[in-house]
């Protein structure tokens, strides 16, 4: 969910209004279980009671084991003293002569504890495994766990409504290991919402009042609660806002400039959506129907997309919290509990928590394809107006920024640079002095990704312009299929793909993905565009079969020989015979 932080005060107020209207009656949760301010208080004094009952068993449990040490320490001691008198005994015999050797060979085996009666008292269980106190603190326990979930889901409710109806305070910067500091880097401005601090605060206290009752039965139910709540219920919402979030961000339709610009699109959407858990893009002024000037117009249409990338921030936000919280509860247990079966079986449901943190990473990967295949529409657009294809060549087109707003002063227009590759020597030097085709459509792609990347965390961002360059190579591989080569045109190519890379690495926030290997590895399609421009700059055909066969043993080689035979036959210094015969070869 979006909202509205630049209108008036009259605006925030409604929000605010609405927002105690929808949490009226504790989100009507006080129907079911009553006041949740009492809920709370008295699940504080039941816990108290729990405490002290645990406590006393425990204490209970402790001084029985010390009886029964001390019965073992002096049945003990009755065997040793015997030993010692039979010694004694032997001693005696020895000195009265030799026909008590038999007599004191059989004395002379020292006795066991199994070897001496145990008292009638040492008999008796002083304290069974099992008692009538253990069985009245499980059934409080089960009473209490159901209570405390109940408790748990209405706080996390009052967050869910918190977040629909959103203003300032809804927001706050990320702060996450690895977050840029760079004032325009990845990840620079990104927004996350309190849905999901709220939320893990609710289970943390939750949880930890459990766990301070000592019973490992209830600290056990809780533990699992927090695991089922925050891996369905808090899973479920995310993702759905994360997909809200994707359909906001739709170039032409939503926050983000498409073929026809901003205009009445971003105000269409501010209206349609005012009051459907977005609450608009403009706040009051455009909820009141006021005109918002151009300026006004892009504050608020940044902010919109900050808040709609901050569902997507929430999903990785969240996957940090959870496995700290796994953390932090494990340390509670080894400090509060003693070791034991049921501490393990309490363990156990803690490290459940793992699973939740994977599937949050695993729903913010899917949100993030979400999102990239909402943008590669306008990515295939750019491109293909960049290449000269899909009504982009032979006509004059107005380059333009984010908002649509021509690039060039006074709405000049300028006849587009198309694609191509089959060069003589003087549009070879014309395309090196000249601005190609390559250097506007990265232009473009910037226009459309930069409002995401510095309000995505780093790892976001860096996914969406992997999966938007994925894109734009798969659309200039088909676009240079359809071109003719010169050797000077496989030169310019090479020269355009190193741009690419450039661009890339320039935007890339991981330095593990800074080099051309690895940002190959994670994007294929970058890959074969690299591959494509080494094949197509070979100087003799007999250089292809090396560069093939080096490239596969390094495991760098994606093309298949059907399609390097179809490039190579591009080139029109390369006869398609020759071609045809140098690679008649099975593919191993």
């Amino acid at each position: 969910a979006l909202g509205g932080g630049g209108g008036s005060g009259g605006g925030t107020i409604d929000i605010v209004t609405k927002r105690m209207a929808a949490q009226k009656d504790d989100c009507g949760f006080q129907i079911e279980v009553g006041n949740l301010a009492d809920v709370d208080a008295a699940l504080e004094e039941w816990a108290l009671v729990m405490q002290h009952t645990e406590s006393y068993e425990r204490f209970i449990r402790h001084a029985v084991n010390e009886v029964v040490k001390a019965r073992k320490l002096r049945r003990e001691q009755k065997i040793e003293e015997k030993n010692r008198l039979k010694e004694l005994e032997e001693a005696k015999s020895r000195e009265h002569g030799s026909e008590m050797t038999g007599s004191g060979r059989k004395s002379s085996e020292r006795l066991s504890s199994g070897d001496v009666d145990v008292d009638q008292e040492e008999k008796v269980e002083i304290l069974p495994p099992h008692t009538a106190l253990n069985e009245v603190a499980a059934e409080i326990g089960g009473s209490y766990s159901a209570l405390e979930r109940c408790l748990l889901l209405a706080g996390m409710q009052r967050a869910f409504v918190h977040a629909n109806y959103p203003d300032d305070s809804t927001f706050s910067p990320v702060v996450l290991d690895g977050s840029s500091n760079s004032l325009y880097g990845a990840g620079s401005r990104a927004l996350q919402t309190n849905l999901v601090e709220e939320c893990l605060f609710a289970a943390r206290r939750s949880t930890l009042r459990a766990f301070a009752t000592g019973h490992t039965g209830t600290a056990s139910a809780a533990a699992n609660v927090c695991v089922d709540v925050l891996g369905r219920l808090l899973l479920d919402v995310l993702i759905r806002r994360a997909e809200l979030g994707a359909s906001l961000l739709k170039p032409g339709e939503g926050l983000l400039d498409g073929q026809s610009g901003l205009g009445q699109a971003a105000l269409s959407f501010a209206k349609s959506k005012a009051g459907k858990g977005l609450r608009g893009v403009h706040g009051a002024g455009a909820r009141s129907g006021h005109r918002v000037g151009d300026e006004e117009l892009r504050k608020q249409t940044m902010l919109g997309v900050a808040r709609a990338t901050a569902n997507f921030n929430d999903l990785e936000v969240v996957a940090d919290y959870t496995k700290r919280l796994e953390g932090n509860f494990l340390k509670e247990i080894d400090s509060g509990y003693p070791r034991g079966h049921d501490t393990e079986q309490l363990r156990m449901c803690v490290k459940g928590l793992k699973g939740v943190v994977e599937s949050f990473t695993q729903a913010s990967g899917r949100s993030m394809e979400q999102l990239i295949s909402t943008l590669l529409p306008q990515v295939r657009q750019i491109v293909g107006d960049a290449v000269g294809q899909d009504g982009g060549g032979g006509t004059s087109a107005t380059a333009s920024n984010f908002l649509g707003s021509p690039v060039l002063a006074g709405g000049a227009t300028i006849a587009p640079t198309v694609l191509n590759y089959e060069l003589d020597d003087e549009s070879f030097e014309m395309s090196q002095i000249s601005e190609g085709f390559v250097v506007r459509m990265c232009s473009r792609l910037d226009e459309l990704i930069d409002p995401l990347r510095v309000h995505l965390v780093p790892k976001l961002s860096d996914d969406l312009l992997v999966g938007i360059l994925g894109g734009m190579a798969k659309r200039m591989e088909a676009a240079i299929r359809k071109s003719k080569f010169t050797p000077l045109g496989a030169i310019s190519l090479d020269s355009d793909v190193r741009y690419i890379m450039n661009f890339a690495k320039d935007r890339i926030d991981s330095p593990q993905l800074k080099s051309n290997v690895t940002l190959c590895k994670i994007c294929p399609p970058l890959a074969r565009l690299n591959q494509i421009a080494l094949l197509m700059n070979v100087d003799d055909l007999e250089d292809v079969l090396d560069l093939i066969s080096v490239s596969k043993r390094k495991g760098v080689w994606d093309l298949k020989l059907d399609e390097a035979k179809t490039l190579l036959s591009l080139r029109v210094d390369f006869e398609g015979e020759k071609v045809n015969d140098l690679l008649q070869m099975d593919e191993e």
